[in-house]
């Protein structure tokens, strides 16, 4: 999860529920509820609006530009715990750990305008005249006289709808200078009677980051009375156009003695103003009804491709709102006619596919970026082609990209395996050599001086003596985290992408690349200590550095060595011969799971053993399932002998989501965790994250029907049942694939293209099923040419 200030991470905010999972799970197949009813029903957007979960309630399509959504004060925009809304930012990010985004919050207040402090002008509101769902938000403000705010959204615009008491002075305010991160800029013009226009630079994600700009057209659906603008806490009633580098903004007033309601349609661009009209005229037109209505069928649509049945209304309430997390981002960056700004500051045009946005790419690439290449393989596809275009236009592939700008939060090399995997799941074709070179580039190479990005920052060391250093203390060039100061854990992120680069290349025929890139993915065991027989940071000199103390460990991004030393999914078993074999790996991952305790008591083992707050990273040697560098952790039994492990372990960690606003584990990272959830409760996880590999587990619901593009997928579904699954019944005792015997604890891609069915027949106990010598995920893209002549032979 993205970085948070040192005072933040240690507060050690206990996770709590109002509904548990774990009940849910217990609810035998045939007393469950019939899944029957819209699924957009079935979506509570408030989950992980508490305990800094960090997600929004507010409306938006999917995948879309605008995120219109209350921001109450909370740092990432909406906390449950508050009791003002200081406004309804256009733009947010599904659970970022830093503030980011709340572009031009609006606000409707009545009365004279006599403070332009959103933090003073803000308005009540209590839980109890509030609601959401997709695409939807409502809620009724109980100051100003009382007036009822309702949201909803299109691609590109955000939809308002305002119902004022009797006044002849209802304001709408057009807060231009407030975001949650650091304005620079804004300008304000009214254009005309119902035509407000605004431009906002802002910058700023955990750290100080180039500047971006945003474009805003608001066209209200009647003229307004009369208007101004303010800037500081002057207000000038009658101003036209200002310009200012603070607080700042427009309102228009309205009477509304007659007519009370006023709707409001703001368009974005990235591009310049031009765009967004041209944004509005396409999406603005018809009533607020109307645009709810058709967000609404958008939602339907795409929660409709996954029919989950069994289980009752919580577990399922929990599971829809999680997939619908999942396709909140990345967002549109294009407008209507295929204008974008790229990272090169100049517009550009997609031809043929829609730019995408934001990449939060150290989470995502672990599991979201899976479940869309399975999900909406067409927009996987542009977004990955979007990924390319960066590296087209600014000379260097992304890392943690927001708008038109890189951050550089977060370590490693995360584009890697993002690409890969699109690579791997088809959706490259035609563009493997444009995402190959570029990808060579920047495997093998550092951005220069000139350019914000920092790539694989620590390149240079990690070629010549198969390591990145810990540096301790090594001032930042730029902006953003530095590999430097997580050495350890960049070396196993460097080895892990260098893997799944070595089996692009060799599927490329660049074999003497792929060579290369073999022998570089065994790095990790560079940074293996025989003395503790845990992985441990190296310093420049090569010498093991930092307390000894595994669970103490340094250099290591939001961990520890225990967490981060199951990262090496492209080569289990020689990771697991480093530790002693897989009994003594096996008794290892026990303890790091409390497995025993875990047996007697999931939930509680999951709550009080496992979790110790949203951002405690650190002085741990147990499982962290509230953050990415342990959620392929659970699965890592697979490669012991022991499946059922897998099972009980994913099963335990899956009470923590809940349908309540704490249900979510840690920041939820643009739908990182939430694709963790959906996947797991489905039985298939991507094991090896960049490759085509699905790791097995049982369901948690008696079946799972999913929709797949044909174009993607010949077969046009596929479907996963395990009859009568409980907490209970959750062992697998066989597994069949198009009624056929499966012994492996994996698919492929190609599995999911060509079968229909995957069965599972579930027990009360542990059985055979998974054991054999050569059921679990072989290793990827570690093996050199001549080693795989010899296995051919």
């Amino acid at each position: 999860m993205p970085w948070l200030s040192r005072t933040r991470r240690r507060t050690a905010i206990a996770v709590l529920a109002a509904a548990l999972l774990g009940g849910a799970l217990t609810a035998p197949a045939a007393q469950a509820e019939p899944p029957g009813g819209p699924l957009t029903d079935l979506v509570n957007p408030f989950i992980g609006t508490r305990n800094d979960g960090n997600t929004y309630p507010g409306a938006a399509v999917p995948f879309g530009m605008v995120q219109l959504s209350p921001d109450t004060g909370h740092s990432t925009g909406y906390g449950y715990d508050d009791d003002h809304i200081r406004g309804f930012g256009a733009v947010h990010l599904s659970g970022v750990g830093c503030g980011l985004g709340g572009d031009l919050p609006v606000l409707p207040t009545t009365g004279d305008i006599t403070e332009t402090d959103n933090a003073k002008y803000a308005a009540g509101y209590g839980h109890d005249d509030e609601s959401a769902r997709p695409g939807y938000y409502r809620v009724g403000l109980t100051s100003y006289g009382g007036i009822t705010a309702e949201l909803t959204a299109t691609a590109r615009t955000g939809r308002q709808r305002y119902t004022f008491p009797a006044t002849d002075k209802a304001n709408v305010l057009l807060d231009a200078g407030q975001s949650l991160h650091r304005t620079v800029s804004t300008r304000v013009e009214v254009l005309d009677s119902r035509t407000i226009r605004t431009s906002l630079t802002g910058r700023g994600f955990c750290q100080d980051t180039a500047p971006y700009t945003v474009y805003t057209l608001t066209r209200f659906d009647r003229p307004f009375t009369s208007y101004g603008t303010w800037d500081g806490d002057k207000v000038t009633a009658g101003s036209r156009d200002s310009t200012a580098t603070g607080r700042h903004g427009a309102y228009a007033r309205f009477d509304t003695r007659t007519d009370r309601t006023v709707e409001a349609t703001t368009a974005l661009s990235y591009v310049d103003a031009a765009g967004a009209a041209r944004n509005l005229r396409a999406e603005g037109g018809g009533s607020f009804d109307r645009a709810k209505a058709a967000a609404d069928a958008a939602w339907e649509r795409r929660l409709g491709q996954v029919r989950a049945g069994g289980g009752d209304r919580t577990l399922r309430r929990t599971f829809y709102s999680a997939l619908y997390r999942s396709f909140l981002a990345p967002n549109i960056g294009s407008d209507v006619d295929g204008r974008y700004t790229g990272w090169d500051r100049r517009p550009h045009r997609a031809s043929g596919f829609t730019y995408y946005q934001n990449w939060s790419l150290w989470d995502t690439y672990r599991t979201q970026a899976q479940l869309l290449a399975l999900l909406a393989p067409r927009e996987s596809r542009d977004m990955a082609l979007s990924v390319l275009r960066i590296d087209k236009e600014s000379g260097w592939l992304p890392k943690w990209g927001y708008g038109t700008v890189e951050t550089n939060i977060m370590t490693g090399d995360p584009v890697t395996p993002f690409l890969t995997n699109a690579y791997q799941q088809g959706l490259l074709r035609g563009h493997e050599e444009e995402a190959y070179a570029a990808l060579k580039k920047n495997a093998d190479g550092v951005p220069p001086a000139g350019s914000p990005a920092v790539g694989r920052e620590a390149n240079a060391p990690y070629l010549k003596n198969g390591f990145a250093p810990y540096l301790k203390g090594r001032p930042h060039p730029k902006p953003g985290n530095s590999d430097f100061d997580h050495g350890a854990s960049a070396t196993l992120e460097y080895a892990l992408s260098d893997a799944m680069l070595a089996k692009m290349a060799r599927d490329l025929g660049h074999d003497a690349d792929a060579d290369r890139y073999a022998a570089r993915a065994r790095n990790y065991r560079h940074i293996f200590d025989p003395s503790t027989g845990f992985f441990r940071a190296r310093d420049e000199r090569g010498a093991f550095t930092g307390p000894a103390d595994p669970a103490k460990s340094e250099g290591f991004h939001e961990g520890t060595s225990w967490q981060y030393q199951w990262l090496v999914p492209q080569d289990l078993p020689g990771m697991l011969n480093l530790i002693g074999g897989r009994t003594k790996a096996e008794e290892r991952l026990d303890a790091f799971f409390a497995y025993p305790k875990l047996l007697r008591d999931p939930e509680k083992t999951a709550r009080e053993v496992w979790v110790n707050g949203p951002y405690d990273y650190y002085n741990a040697d147990k499982y962290n399932p509230q953050n990415e560098p342990d959620l392929i952790a659970p699965y890592t039994y697979l490669s012991t002998g022991h499946p059922w492990k897998t099972t009980d372990v994913v099963h335990a960690a899956l009470t923590l989501f809940t349908d309540a606003p704490t249900g979510m584990t840690g920041n939820d990272d643009l739908g990182t965790m939430s694709s963790w959830m959906v996947l797991s409760s489905i039985g298939l996880f991507p094991v090896q994250p960049g490759t085509d590999t699905w790791g097995l587990s049982t369901p948690v619901f008696d079946r799972v029907d999913l929709t797949l593009d044909p174009h993607y997928y010949p077969a046009g579904h596929f479907t996963v049942t395990a009859p009568g699954t409980s907490t209970t019944h959750r062992y697998p005792q066989s597994v069949h694939l198009d009624g056929t015997t499966h012994d492996r604890t994996y698919l492929t891609t190609g599995d999911l293209r060509t079968a229909h069915d995957l069965a599972f027949t579930v027990g009360t106990r542990p059985s055979a099923w998974g054991t054999g010598d050569h059921a679990a995920p072989p290793p990827v893209g570690v093996s050199s040419a001549r080693q795989q002549v010899g296995r051919r032979r």
